[in-house]
């Protein structure tokens, strides 16, 4: 029985044979360098298929609508709560508008650092270290104390027990000049010596708990980063 030429199939892979070409033409064939489809639910997805803002850093691609996923600025409160008392916030503003480098709490701890070099070193009398620390007529005063305490054959020993507060008592931009005000709370132990090493006041076993209250001074803005103690007040 001879074959019969069926007409319907020849068409039909005509038919296969143009579909096929077609989906080629709009598809095109893999290479192995596609992307991954990319997962809008996904947190760490993108569309490249890389993981999104990898360790924090800015995403590129994303443009960010004014006033949008921006926090809002810090309130004074929010800025300078933990570091300062209320009737400081206004100075404070007022020295970070002139001085955008000012670091509240890089300024405390600096005081902080300071109060304790600056007391020990005038126990010791070393005129040197605080020449450096204080502004001109501070540093008069206490080179005075020194002499009349050398001038008699006195000595005096200075122990910080510990430092217990810190707090920015008051603040003020004058004329370009930033002024905070400093108050101390802490405890140390002093003794005076005469010239033959008795003990004439203080002792080793007595704590004694001090505030003093500072005030440091610095040009808003200055290249040079050192405060200067202009002031000085203490209250036992």
């Amino acid at each position: 029985m001879h074959d019969t030429f069926d007409i319907t199939t020849v068409v039909f892979a005509i038919l296969a044979i143009f579909v096929l070409y077609k989906l080629k033409s709009v598809l095109g064939t893999r290479t192995g360098e596609e992307r991954p489809p990319f997962d809008p639910f996904s947190r760490s997805g993108s569309a490249d298929g890389k993981t999104a803002n990898p360790g924090g850093a800015p995403e590129s691609n994303v443009i960010r609508m004014p006033g949008v996923g921006r926090p809002a600025p810090a309130s004074s409160a929010e800025r300078w709560g933990v570091l300062a008392d209320a009737d400081a916030f206004a100075g404070l503003d007022a020295i970070a508008a002139a001085d955008p480098a000012f670091d509240g709490k890089a300024f405390v701890d600096g005081a902080r650092s300071a109060y304790e070099l600056i007391v020990t070193s005038f126990a010791r009398g070393d005129r040197d270290v605080l020449r450096g620390l204080l502004a001109p007529d501070v540093f008069e005063s206490f080179s005075g104390a020194i002499g009349a305490r050398e001038a008699q054959g006195e000595k005096v020993e200075t122990t910080f027990v510990s430092i217990d507060t810190t707090t920015i008592a008051d603040a003020h931009l004058r004329e370009g000049t930033a002024q905070i005000t400093v108050r101390f709370a802490s405890k140390l132990i002093s003794i005076t010596r005469d010239r033959t090493g008795a003990i004439i006041d203080g002792g080793s076993d007595k704590i004694l708990d001090v505030i003093d209250v500072w005030t440091f001074a610095r040009q808003a803005g200055a290249k040079d980063p050192n405060w200067k103690l202009v002031a000085t007040e203490a209250a036992h």
